[in-house]
Parts: C-alpha cells; structure tokens; sequence
C-alpha cells in the first residue's frame, strides 16, 4: 500500500511540473491567452498642474522675454585731456606725442522707459560724457541728449530721437518683499546684454555712502562693472529697480548688488522731464538717531522718532520754532524712524508749502508748522563705481 502511494505521489508531482512548464512556455497548448503587460499612457506633459483658483507664475524666460528689448548698452567717450606741453614743439621733438592722451571711454546700460525716447539710467554713467551713444538691443544706435540728472539719486535722464522703441513696464517696488525672485538685465564688461537671475535679499538699505538719499534693493542677482544703470525686473517682466552698485573686494559680483527703486526713480524722472530738474525742500536741521535710551526719556518705543541736535539760525526749523532737544516723528504725514527717513520726508516737501511735523519734548507732543526752503545739491558728490 505504501509502495502504490509512493508511486502516486511522485506522478502528480511530474504532471504538475508539466503542467506549468507547458503554461509558461507554451499556453496555446492549453487555449489560454497569454497575459499581457499592463499599458500606462504616458502624457507630453507629466507637470502636476496648479490646484483650482492658483494662477502659475511665470518663468523666467517670460520675463527676460518681456523686459530685454527695454534694456539699452550705453557708450560713453570724453574729449582727452591735453598736456601743457604738448602743443611745445621742443618737448614733442625729444619726448614725442606724449602729452596727447587716449579719449576716456565708459560704458553702462539703461532702460527706455517712454515711447518718445527716454531712457533712465544712472547719472555716475553719462557724468561729464562729451558724447553719449546709446545701443538697442535690436542693434540699431543713436546719439543720446541729457535731459537731467540728480546726482543726490545717482539718476539721470536721456533721450533718443527713434522711433517703434521697446518699452518697459514700471512696477510697484514698494510691493517687493525679501525672498521675491527677480532678474539683473545689463552689459556686464561691455560682453553684450546678459541677464542675471536671484532674489531680493534685504530692503531699505541706507547709509552705505554712495548717495545722499538711500533707500537701496539689495540683491544677489550678479551685478558686474557694465550693468549700473541696466534693469531689475520681477517675474513679470516689470520694472522694479535700477542697478546702480555693488559691494566687491575684486570688482566683480560678490553677491552683494544695490539697486534704486522703481518709486524712487518714477518720482526723479517725472520732475526731470517736467521741470528740467528735481527740487526738494529744506528746513535747516542737524538730525540724529534716537537712541533707546532717550527713546525711553521721551515716553516713545525703541526706533521712533529723530532727536534734532542743532538749528540752523533763521533757517525754517528755527523760525518754526524747532530747538535742538526736540525730537520729529512724522513729516507731512510720513513717520521718521531713522535720520535717513527724515531726510528723504524732507525733501519730498514742496519749498514754500507749508507742512506739519509731529515735535516730542518733555512736555509732550507738539505739532509745529514749518515753511520748508529749496534744498540746494552740494557741488561734489562722491559717486560709485560702474
């Protein structure tokens, strides 16, 4: 019994194994269709789209697409400076031509921001220039006039005689925040139109000594020697600041780049074109940062308000009634934190207009009426490398 069993046993072991060696290799045999592989459909696009009701940002090519053309080389060349000597017939017959110098050459950039041919760029591109040449990217050129500069600024206006010109969009720079992408558009080095991408990095920055009203965007978009006057632009393509400096130990990009807001520049341009010049108001004081300990003397919180350590006699302030001790909060309206705000909120006043500073002194809060004089630009401004 048990031999038969055995026998058994190993034939069932035998017909299964040919059984699945036949199903595996040869399912016909048993009319079975073979199992095919499962077919996914692989779509041109495999990007998730957005969720309902969120817009795609657009990319950087969009932008750099939307903003180049408005972005212009600017060549500039000043008239050499000849030796004393050189027009000496003795000093060129043992010396040669070597009081006659080489024409200085710059170059920069800029951005058309009117159909009728302005062009804003800095003004520490095109100071003292004897001829001005501006490149679209387009590759036509044209002699450019200076319409105006604000050396407080750094800023500077021109124009060209063409016509069909790129535009650029101006956008609110006052709604950037830290960690917004945006794109540096210029003529590094005089290579050709480059475009640099990063992000904002800090805002507000003043008091770096470059210009005399500072209220820098700092970026790490790669701003190179060449680029001062080209675009900052967000990711729309829309014009957020002027490039205008950068902190560097080997005069290249470090990733430390300063550029002057759409605000700023939309303010100095509409008074250029329209008057010819940029006119702000004066009242003749000597500010200083509050520090919080006076703060907590004055009644105020930490960071608010100016303290006024000298009048200047019978300047406005002084005829107003302001004394030194006194500490400024607001300016027409707009608060002073800081001696840099104070400056700028002062000189956006229209000289003879009258207009109300909020004054703190021991005896409280006093607002004062002052007729602000015409702020007059100093000769000499200390201007920042290209």
């Amino acid at each position: 019994m048990k031999r038969l069993w055995l026998v058994f046993a190993q034939s069932v072991t035998v017909l299964l194994a040919a059984y699945f060696v036949v199903a595996t290799l040869k399912p016909e045999w048993l009319n079975r269709r073979p199992t095919l592989p499962t077919v996914v459909p692989v779509l041109e696009s495999a990007a998730p789209s957005a969720p309902s009701g969120q817009a795609t940002l657009p990319g950087f090519r969009a932008a750099a697409q939307v903003a180049s053309p408005a972005v212009v080389s600017i060549n500039t060349s000043k008239a050499p400076e000849n030796s004393p000597q050189s027009n000496d017939p003795w000093f060129r017959f043992f010396f040669g031509d070597q009081g006659q110098s080489q024409p200085q050459t710059g170059l920069g950039s800029g951005v058309i921001v009117s159909p009728a041919g302005y062009i804003l760029t800095n003004n520490h591109v095109i100071e003292e220039a004897d001829q001005i040449e501006v490149v679209l990217n387009d590759g036509r050129k044209s002699a450019a006039q200076v319409i105006g500069t604000d050396p407080e600024t750094d800023l500077a206006i021109l124009k060209i005689e063409l016509t069909e010109l790129p535009v650029i969009t101006l956008g609110n720079s006052d709604a950037l925040a830290i960690g917004d992408p945006v794109l540096a558009i210029g003529n590094p080095f005089g290579v050709g139109q480059t475009v640099t991408s990063g992000i904002v990095s800090a805002l507000g920055r003043t008091q770096l000594g470059i210009n005399t009203f500072e209220n820098f965007i700092q970026t790490d978009a790669a701003i190179n020697p060449g680029n001062s006057g080209g675009a900052l632009v967000d990711t729309n393509g829309q014009l957020m600041g002027i490039n205008t400096a950068i902190y560097s130990r080997s005069g290249g990009s470090m990733g430390i780049g300063f550029a002057i807001p759409t605000s700023t520049a939309r303010s100095v341009m509409e008074a250029i074109v329209r008057d010819g010049q940029v006119t702000r108001g004066w009242i003749g004081v000597e500010p200083q940062d509050l520090t919080a300990e006076l703060a907590e003397s004055f009644g105020l919180p930490a960071g608010t308000g100016v303290i006024i350590t000298g009048v200047l006699q019978n300047g406005p302030a002084a005829q107003a009634g302001i004394r030194p001790g006194d500490v400024i909060t607001s300016v027409g309206g707009r608060a002073v934190n800081n001696v840099a705000q104070l400056l700028s909120a002062v000189a956006a006043l229209t000289p003879g207009t009258p207009a109300t500073l909020e004054v703190v002194r021991k005896d409280g809060k006093n607002p004062v009426q002052v007729t602000p004089g015409k702020r007059t630009a100093p000769k000499a401004q200390q201007q920042p490398p290209r």
